[in-house]
């Protein structure tokens, strides 16, 4: 539940064939219920299990313990259950090494790493994209920490390259502290500033001119607001390295919202700095330039529409405007003069959605989204001479940057192929593979991409993207498994995952629906589906499995749904609205009780995406779809498998409890209801890879199960 850098992405099913029917969970003492009532906008509302919130009562604790102990003894008797566990291992261990997060600087590269069986990537350094043998590991945290349990959150090198700023954290809490090593030697600096990132506001930095010092987001200390806003109110602040942290200065964010969440860039000449302020989560955004004098100076507004800001070469801002676009049109604005007034219209809005920009030497790359998939546009930087740069069909553009001789690094995915980078040289079109490039185990060589559109309750076309195996029937009897978000802006794009070709070799069907709430078609996608107009995001969710259902590809009884987060909140939607159109539901950190989430420390950040229940409508749209509040006793509710993490700072894990409490109760059918909370894990981010694994082999073990399916 968050903005698009934090989106927690939920694994795609994979596993190892089941035999067996479904079979049901160890009864479960019933759960207390304790009086307690909310009186919101004239309207009272019960909720016994409220005590359920109280992460650190014993009886909480207890409660818990005992759900994790029945959902363990049904899952670990599921028949394969450790045979899932066992391939998706030797998998993993088979996987190429991943690159990911690349920043270049003069004569280098730094990267993310990801290298199973290593539980957590590294950040390493290349000479070029194409020379592997360069590469040499900056900060392992593997090597800090014997458990798996630290990870990078994000790391910003200076503007020479001979530093590089790290944030790190511990057990999925994404409660960063700012370290900073030596690129050439990986020592460490005594330097260290705590609390530079949290969930959801997230944390960033940005170094001066001769990488003397760090500009970088900092949360309040104890003292400096109450205990209550401790994670809010992030500003920022400058560091001098070689000095205590005690000395640092306030640079700017005193003025900024409780719910700010600021990414900071340095320019590549090092005379400025750009602060891009969120105001939580719903997507309206303010932008601060720091210049040559040392002042700030604000240049945008929430209300200009202003969505990205990119600083160019040239003492130029590139600037994303949905004012009247909402698909996006770029502007150019001369830093000599900041104001928003002096920006000029270089590229005008067009079909697709401009999603990123990337300014180079001379020229301009703009990622373009075209309702999932991507394509990527060369313009010069005056905004003319447009060419398109080709790219793999029903793929995905995860990372543009540019290199120091001026041409074009992307990061490719497609559903069928594995990630790999690409450089497009200066002046050309045609991009070449680099060394970058991810192997998969397995092969989809078999596997069919169809894109299919279902029409939701009100007409919209709902974009749905169908992957088989070549040569399935639609018979009806296809075991499939339908994913969706349906929030933020956030858009569902191609991407690959080798542990479904389990799936596909079970006879199963793996469904991406682009619905309403994302940004696949622009704002007004996104704005169709956020508020009080959220239930157009269940209605277009809904509507994909219907239409799967009607097209013949699956029946109820053999469709399953995955979500998490946002998708999660739609999951529990789904129970309650449509508990008949699905056989098991797998729901990941997600938001159940809608009257309460603003209350938890991270609920207030995502008000601008869900309302309030202080405005009478906003609180009549939540309540009208809250999944806690519309479980019904004596309903026959499908299987339901729910994923928690004890430290997740995103997502209370108390909205999973209270779910599953209430559906316990209600629950009519002899199918499960289970809750599996991760002592080690968080929203997501930062999760060890052998947790991941045991997650996954959760997952899988759970639905081959409901759904029948084995091996073929």
């Amino acid at each position: 539940m968050s903005a698009t850098r934090f989106l927690f992405i939920v694994a795609t099913v994979a596993g190892v064939g089941l035999g067996g029917g479904p079979r049901a969970a160890e009864p479960t003492p019933e759960t207390p219920k304790k009086p307690a009532s909310t009186k919101y906008q004239g309207v009272t509302v019960e909720d016994p299990y409220q005590w359920l919130e109280e992460d650190n009562d014993p009886q909480v604790k207890s409660w818990s313990d005992a759900q994790n102990q029945r959902t363990r003894q049904y899952l670990d008797k599921l028949l394969d259950r450790a045979a899932i566990e066992k391939q998706l291992t030797e998998w993993y261990a088979k996987t190429s090494p991943s690159y990911s997060s690349i920043v270049s600087r003069p004569g280098i590269l730094f990267a993310m790493k990801f290298q199973p069986p290593k539980q957590q990537q590294l950040l390493v350094t290349l000479a070029s994209a194409n020379d592997l043998k360069s590469e040499k590991v900056v900060l392992d945290p593997n090597a800090l920490d014997a458990k798996g349990t630290t990870a990078i959150d994000w790391f910003v090198p200076s503007l020479d390259g001979k530093c590089v700023a790290v944030s790190l954290s511990k057990g999925g809490s994404e409660d960063g502290t700012l370290h900073f090593y030596e690129t050439a030697t990986g020592k460490a600096l005594p330097d260290t500033i705590a609390h530079v990132q949290y969930p959801t506001a997230g944390g960033s930095a940005a170094w001066n001119a001769d990488g003397s010092g760090i500009y970088y987001t900092r949360f309040p200390r104890k003292g400096e607001r109450s205990d209550a806003d401790l994670n809010f109110y992030q500003q920022i602040y400058f560091h001098k390295l070689g000095t205590p942290d005690t000395e640092d200065t306030y640079s700017i964010g005193k003025d900024f919202p409780r719910i700010a969440e600021i990414a900071l860039e340095g320019s590549r000449n090092g005379k400025y700095i750009l602060a891009t302020v969120a105001n939580g989560d719903g997507g309206d955004f303010a932008h601060y330039l720091l210049g040559p004098d040392g002042t700030w100076k604000q240049i945008t507004q929430f209300s200009d529409q202003i969505k990205i800001a990119r600083l160019g070469r040239d003492d130029t801002l590139y600037l994303i405007s949905r004012a009247d676009a909402p698909r996006g049109k770029i502007l150019r604005l001369p830093l000599g003069v900041p104001e928003l007034k002096n920006a000029a219209e270089i590229v005008p809005a067009g079909e697709a959605v401009i999603e990123r920009i990337v300014p180079s030497t001379d020229a301009l790359y703009v990622g373009d989204l075209l309702g999932g998939p991507s394509q990527i546009r060369r313009f010069d930087l005056n905004g003319k001479i447009a060419t398109i740069i080709p790219i793999p069909q029903i793929s995905a553009v995860q990372e543009m940057l540019a290199l120091e001789d001026g041409s074009l690094l992307f990061r490719d995915v497609s559903y069928t192929e594995p990630a790999a980078w690409f450089r497009c040289l200066n002046g050309k079109t045609e991009p070449a593979k680099t060394a970058l490039r991810s192997s998969s185990p397995v092969s989809f060589a078999d596997i069919d991409v169809r894109r299919e559109f279902a029409t939701s309750k009100d007409g919209a076309k709902i974009p749905l993207n169908i992957l088989f195996r070549k040569g399935m029937k639609p018979d009806g009897r296809n075991p499939t498994l339908l994913y969706g978000y349906g929030g933020y802006g956030i858009s569902m794009s191609p991407n690959f995952d080798f542990t479904r070709r389990l799936w596909f070799d079970r006879g199963g069907v793996y469904v991406v629906a682009n619905i309403r709430g994302g940004g696949e078609f622009g704002e007004d996608w996104h704005k169709a589906g956020n508020l009080t107009k959220k239930q157009n995001v269940f209605d277009d969710f809904a509507a994909a499995a219907e239409y799967l259902i009607k097209e013949n590809y699956t029946r109820p009884e053999k469709m399953a749904i995955q979500g998490g987060s946002n998708g999660g909140l739609m999951m529990g939607v789904m129970i309650t609205q449509h508990p008949d159109l699905f056989r098991a539901v797998v729901s990941s950190v997600g938001i159940y009780d809608m009257l309460r989430v603003e209350l938890a420390p991270n609920g207030a950040f995502n008000v601008t995406e869900f309302g309030t229940v202080k405005d009478p409508d906003q609180f009549k749209a939540l309540y009208a779809y809250s999944p806690y509040h519309h479980v019904v006793d004596g309903t026959k509710y499908p299987s339901v498998l729910m994923m928690t993490g004890a430290n997740d700072g995103r997502v209370a894990p108390y909205h999973s409890r209270k779910m599953t409490a209430r559906l316990d109760e209600a629950n009519k059918s002899e199918n499960p209801i289970l809750l599996r909370t991760s002592s080690s894990a968080g929203h997501g981010q930062g999760t060890a890879l052998s947790e991941r694994v045991k997650q996954l082999a959760d997952i899988y073990a759970f639905l081959f199960t409901q759904l029948g399916m084995t091996k073929e």
